[in-house]
């Protein structure tokens, strides 16, 4: 197909070709033309080319176009992204009547739709690249992403994603059109008829999915007859990540004719975008049960008898974990959520369960003191997940490094197999095999082996390569003997696991797979111990410094940026259906208050002592245990050059340890808490304390730091911030510590722009991002007063006029700081600076001036309780507490599809001249809609619950024989359709709309659903 732009209005015309209808494709196009009132928002047409007019339109490139990928929206310009580059990798299975071939992606390219801008530009990328050279584009990637950010002021704005998405890390299926993206049993349990429709695939892998989505909607409203047209064309790509491999070849045969027998041994590896990005960026899993770097592995063996699937899956340790901060050889990780993980954990291995029945995981971390911390926590959760499943569900801990150190590799290629864990297993789950001729299933692999070590790289496709080649064995051995020692077959196996290897590596680290020597030859070799060391410190310096600008690119192509808006195909009854129910968002949720306690505290850098915390966290006799308690320290640690360079974890985890007996020595105690997150920036640190009941509700929990000290470079000054979803209302939580000086007033000022600006979380999100803020910090903002009146004012409470001389009142009031926050009443004695555990104001030679430099700040839906002060004196200044009462929002799934689906059937049923605004707004959900179970999803379906296991539910027998017929089979006296022996069609009809409409079951339950990321209409 080719591609060609018109002009007035702007359009893209794609167009099939002679080569496209020598393979028996139907003539049609495909058209874009942006809407112009929404750059957003495209209009497209599916028609036969005769109706198509081309005259003076240009073609854009003189590559034969292989499809589009989908459309999206960047800088407010939209985009259509078309692969102009592939080659074929193989055919995956060439016994099968239908052939599996796949193909590998070398370039794609962007058009724009809404501006001429960029026209000159995409041109330019019209350079073909050479497959073979295709991999090595990685490289220049990541000197392209060590630049910054922020694009040169002539380059494409799709360039990053041009980059990645023609790195050669993509594959997409060859005509006649087939799903890649599930493994071989899941396409065999599918009916023929759906075989070969792009509109069913497993949604984890499909890395397009975001800018495709709009097109596969566009597909779905066209007429079974254009829908099967515009699928023979193959206009539209579903593309995965990861790595595909084919080899062919003569094995030999039993002596009948002499003939050998054709094998063909494929790997397909498929990379989950869930939790898509770099190495350091991206670790652990998220509050929906989605983990880091996580591969499904599938390996094919097709013969013309048989075909035999063998699936693993790899992904980063279940845990909320991070490495933030300069990253060398000896990594630091920070178990994030220590005591909430669990919730998030249980929900990914219930997703791997129900995908790949009983699950074993395999952990190759090793004795370090950072890999046994990640260790340790694994077990502890693992063994609480265990109630849940029991046997089905298990682990083996097996120290790769050690092995390695004490017998070499060959030990670990000689024993991993032989532990207890594994060999049992690995007979129990077996393996998929099929006939290769009618695709009949002979059996099914019952479960899955999930391996990781800490980047799911090296170690881990080491053991997976081994596994592999166990379950292929078991096959032949059954089947085949003589192929056993084939070798020109095991030397095939190696090369795609180490050509696997380093395909991941590179996606996810920048480099080659270390180890990849051993994998190819079995052998460790001086040239294989170099390579893996230079890729060790090439790995080291992407991944500190190349890395972030290329998550943004991930993120963007993705949809997973804040500011994002997904471009949609024009449809005004759509449309209509969701701007009315967006105006009706109270009809389909609640909300549940919630109360919200605040603390803020400079320490002076010490450490807590025997005074209580308690006429702090609860300051009354009466005092409500709120749900969540944040607590800000400054200088937690000693602002001295050692602790800017490198600050000491230790002390705040003694603050932590202190606040949480604090909570469990309470008197009238009834509920327990759990330390959420925490986070610390030198001196400055935050800690997010929750009730140990609503771990299962706050999800989406990030932590960021923005530096302000020396221009940003040091972080002796900034704010450190942890942001989460309550339900389905955001907050962000922020803690710092602006310039000191009493007359260095534009340094606070820009101290609070450095970080509103300068404080990111993942996927794009700022501090704007947010519903509800909250600042609790020593802001340093001091009083315009002497020394003498600002004490005398304060001995006698003479708090207004102290308040009218107020730095940050007056920085709020001209707008030159905290613009749109709001603070409580000052009813309490300026908090700073006292003599050390007295009630007196510096006495020292600097005498310095009494202020409020400790503050609590908000912009939200907020009822502000109380605003006081706290009586500790084991530091220079008093520390500060709000409490705060808040509403969260709850969003019924179940009742928003059914207002979705009523808006949807009445606009589809309006008249010509009716006043449709009017109309949806009259209608009302009816009181009964409950009644009906939610609509199924992937991740929950009404028929699999624990009142219902495995979908049984039972029938009494009372209620079979309530009728007394003695036929079953007779209709009841009151039946309508045994009333009359004569009712009409009409009759019938009418009776058969009143009925309520079946419900379709989905295959995967896992509790509990994710929120969509799209609307319901």
């Amino acid at each position: 197909m080719h591609l060609y732009l018109g002009h007035n209005p702007r359009t893209l015309y794609l167009v099939t070709g002679s080569h496209d209808e020598r393979k028996g494709r139907p003539q049609r196009a495909l058209v874009f033309r942006a809407v112009e009132a929404n750059p957003a928002q495209v209009i497209v047409e599916f028609l036969p080319k005769d109706e198509v007019n081309l005259t003076g339109a240009v073609r854009l490139t003189s590559r034969v176009i292989k499809g589009c990928l989908g459309l999206i929206s960047v800088e407010n310009d939209t985009f259509l992204a078309v692969v102009s580059s592939a080659t074929e990798v193989g055919n995956t299975r060439p016994f099968d009547s239908q052939p599996e071939s796949v193909a590998k992606i070398h370039e794609v390219l962007f058009y724009c739709l809404t501006s001429n801008s960029w026209d000159d530009f995409s041109a330019s990328q019209d350079t073909l690249l050479n497959p073979e050279n295709a991999d090595a584009l990685m490289t220049r990637e990541q000197q392209h992403y060590s630049q910054s950010t922020t694009p040169p002021v002539f380059e494409h704005p799709c360039m990053p994603l041009t980059k990645i998405l023609s790195s050669g890390s993509f594959y997409y299926a060859l005509d006649p059109a087939w799903d890649l993206s599930s493994r071989l049993p899941v396409r065999l349990a599918r009916d023929r008829s759906d075989a070969h429709d792009i509109g069913i695939f497993d949604e984890r892998f499909v890395w397009n999915e975001y800018i495709v989505r709009s097109l596969l909607n566009f597909r779905e409203r066209l007429d079974p007859l254009e829908r099967e047209e515009l699928d023979k064309c193959q206009f539209i790509i579903l593309a995965i990540q990861g790595y595909v491999g084919v080899f062919t070849m003569a094995l030999p045969a039993p002596p009948v004719n002499g003939a050998p027998i054709i094998a063909t041994l494929s790997l397909i590896s498929r990379l989950g975008w869930r939790r898509a990005g770099t190495r350091f960026n991206t670790r652990g899993v998220d509050d929906d049960g989605n983990t880091a770097n996580f591969v499904e592995t599938e390996t094919i063996l097709t013969t013309d008898q048989h075909c035999v699937s063998y699936t693993q899956v790899r992904g980063s340790v279940p845990l909320f974990w991070e490495q933030q901060g300069l990253q060398t050889f000896g990594q630091r990780i920070q178990i994030t959520r220590p005591h909430a993980s669990q919730p998030a954990f249980e929900r990914h291995f219930a997703h791997l369960m129900e995908e790949y029945g009983a699950t074993h995981a395999i952990n190759l971390l090793g004795s370090k003191e950072n890999e046994a911390i990640l260790t340790s926590a694994y077990a502890k959760h693992l063994q609480i997940a265990r109630g849940i499943w029991g046997d089905e569900l298990s682990i083996t801990h097996y120290d790769f490094h050690n092995a390695v150190r004490i017998g070499g590799h060959d030990s670990v290629m000689r024993d991993v197999c032989r532990l207890e864990g594994v060999n049992n297993n690995m007979e129990r789950y077996g393996f998929t095999m099929c006939d290769a001729s009618t695709d009949s299933l002979i059996t099914e692999q019952k479960g899955v082996f999930r391996t990781n070590c800490l980047d799911c790289l090296d170690r881990t496709n080491f053991v997976q390569d081994i596994f592999s080649r166990k379950a292929l064995e078991q096959y032949l051995s059954l089947v085949h003997r003589e192929w056993l020692q084939a070798g020109a077959l095991w030397m095939h196996h190696r090369e795609l696991w180490a050509e696997n290897g380093d395909a991941l590596s590179r996606i996810y680290a920048g480099t080659g797979a270390l180890n990849t020597s051993v994998t190819r030859t079995g052998k460790r070799t001086l040239a294989g111990v170099l390579s893996d060391a230079t890729k060790s410190v090439s790995r080291a310096y992407i991944n500190n410094f190349q890395d972030k600008g290329k998550q943004i690119a991930i993120d963007m192509f993705l949809g997973n940026m804040n500011n994002q808006r997904q471009v949609n195909i024009f449809d005004p009854i759509h449309d209509s259906v969701g701007k009315a129910l967006q105006q009706r968002l109270s009809e389909y949720s609640t909300t549940q208050s919630c109360s919200i306690f605040t603390g803020t505290w400079n320490v002076n850098g010490r450490l807590p002592s025997s005074e209580s915390l308690l006429p702090w966290l609860f300051p009354r006799n009466n005092f409500i245990e709120p749900d969540l308690f944040i607590l800000g320290f400054q200088e937690i640690v000693q602002l001295t050059a050692q602790q800017i360079v490198q600050p000491d974890p230790e002390k705040k985890r003694i603050w932590e340890q202190k606040v949480m007996e604090t909570l469990e020595r309470r008197p009238q105690r009834t509920c327990d808490y759990v330390l959420l997150r925490s986070e610390q920036l030198v001196g400055t640190a935050i800690l997010v304390i929750v009730r140990s009941d609503l771990t299962a509700v706050i999800r989406n929990v990030e932590g960021a730091a923005r530096k302000t000290g020396l221009r940003g470079m040091s972080g002796n000054k900034g704010g450190v911030g942890v942001r989460l979803d309550y339900h389905d209302t955001s907050f962000c939580f922020l803690t710092a510590h602006l310039a000191a000086g009493h007359s260095n007033i534009e340094e606070r000022n820009a101290d609070f722009h450095t970080i509103v600006k300068g404080l990111h979380f993942q996927k794009g999100k700022t501090l704007s991002s947010h519903e509800n803020i909250i600042w609790l910090a020593d802001t340093n903002y001091r009083i315009d007063l002497d020394n003498e009146n600002v004490r005398a004012r304060s001995e006698a409470d003479d708090f207004d006029s102290l308040v009218a001389a107020d730095q940050l009142r007056q920085a709020i009031d001209n707008g030159d700081a905290f613009a749109g926050y709001e603070e409580g009443p000052m009813l309490f004695r300026p908090t700073y600076k006292y003599d050390l555990g007295t009630d007196n104001y510096d006495t020292s030679e600097k005498m310095r001036i009494p202020a409020w430099t400790d503050r609590i700040l908000f912009k939200g839906r907020f009822d502000l309780a109380v605003y006081s002060r706290a009586e500790l004196k084991g530091s220079d200044h008093r520390p500060v507490f709000a409490l705060f009462r808040s509403e969260v929002r709850i969003i019924d799934v179940a009742k928003r599809a059914a207002l979705s689906r009523l808006l949807l059937e009445n606009t589809l049923s309006a008249t010509p001249g009716e006043k449709l605004d009017e109309k949806l707004a009259s209608l009302v959900l009816p009181d009964d809609y409950s009644e009906l179970p939610p609509p199924s999803t992937d991740d929950d379906a009404w028929w699999n619950r624990p009142e219902h296991p495995k979908g049984i539910f039972p029938i009494s027998v009372a209620h079979l024989l309530e009728s007394n017929a003695a036929n079953p089979f007779d209709s009841p006296e009151e039946s309508p359709f045994s009333s009359s022996p004569s009712s009409s069609d009409e009759e019938l009809y009418s009776h058969a709309m009143g009925l309520q409409s079946p419900i379709t079951p989905v295959r995967k339950p896992p509790p509990p659903p994710p929120r969509s990321r799209y609307t319901d209409v």
